[in-house]
């Protein structure tokens, strides 16, 4: 991976849709976060787009507010949540908040992830897995059902990183959740860094994860790097993407297509032309990816 600096890759692609939900496809883009706000507003650096965390702006005014105002009048910006916990009850509240954000920023989807995060009174600040059975597939699919028709938006559920399985589940990963989005009738949000370090976890094919998604319903693809500890590999976005994740990048998107893709760096964040850099690689592996021969 040398000479990442020198590679010359248009971030910015134009009026492109993809998936069934018909909505655009935005190149590549990176994570907005505090050490870069000031920076990328006033400088307005090349990138396709950002992606926010919801929770950080739901707030009513204030310094996060003030520079999201500024993002949104030179980039695309995509809503991505934490905190909604579809294992768990609705914290009404929060989905109200969340739904009022949208109909300020208009984003093209929003999306949070297929997990427990806590409730209304306790967050649990992680992503905990669910169990894979037919109680948990039916609520999940009531829970996004309702987001997805009270924020009049496409919502796309995003597939974690996990540690540990349920004695009840009765289905892989993969299956729970293909069959969750298409009864839902939801958009996907593909996290193929979490794929990898499930299946690194856990011992089974990541590319057994990727054959079995519905690739039609992917809106966006999150790349990240993450942390190989003795004996396990946690999710920590603190560096940049690994080679066997590149690897699975690129045949996700041969599957997919042309699909919105993030770079999650959230841990040891480095300089902006840093995060530059590892997003220019990554259009570099698409456009490669797109153009290969069938």
């Amino acid at each position: 991976m040398q000479g990442q600096g020198r590679l010359q890759v248009q971030l910015i692609v134009a009026e492109r849709t993809v998936s069934k939900f018909g909505v655009p496809d935005l190149g590549i883009g990176v994570g907005f976060r505090i050490p870069h706000y000031r920076e990328v507003v006033e400088q307005r650096p090349e990138m396709g787009w950002f992606e926010i965390i919801s929770e950080n702006f739901m707030v009513d005014g204030g310094s996060p507010r003030y520079f999201l105002d500024r993002l949104r009048d030179a980039y695309p910006v995509v809503q991505h949540g934490v905190a909604m916990s579809l294992g768990g009850a609705e914290d009404v509240s929060h989905t109200r908040r969340l739904k009022a954000l949208a109909e300020e920023i208009r984003p093209p989807w929003v999306s949070d992830h297929l997990c427990f995060s806590g409730n209304a009174h306790n967050r649990l600040h992680d992503l905990v897995p669910l169990p894979y059975t037919a109680s948990m597939r039916d609520h999940v699919v009531d829970r996004i059902r309702k987001t997805q028709d009270e924020l009049g938006l496409p919502f796309a559920v995003e597939n974690v990183s996990s540690y540990l399985t349920y004695r009840d589940s009765v289905q892989s990963e993969w299956d729970f959740l293909a069959e969750v989005v298409e009864r839902a009738d939801c958009a996907l949000l593909l996290d193929v860094n979490n794929v990898f370090v499930s299946a690194c976890n856990h011992g089974f094919d990541p590319m057994a994860y990727l054959r079995a998604m519905p690739m039609e319903r992917v809106v966006q693809i999150h790349l990240a790097g993450h942390t190989i500890k003795p004996n396990y590999r946690l999710d920590t976005h603190d560096g940049p993407v690994c080679d066997d994740v590149w690897e699975l990048y690129r045949e996700a998107i041969r599957r997919t297509g042309p699909v919105s893709t993030l770079i999650e760096w959230d841990a040891h964040i480095p300089s902006f032309e840093r995060l530059q850099q590892e997003a220019q690689l990554a259009g570099r592996w698409r456009e490669e990816s797109l153009n290969a021969p069938v």
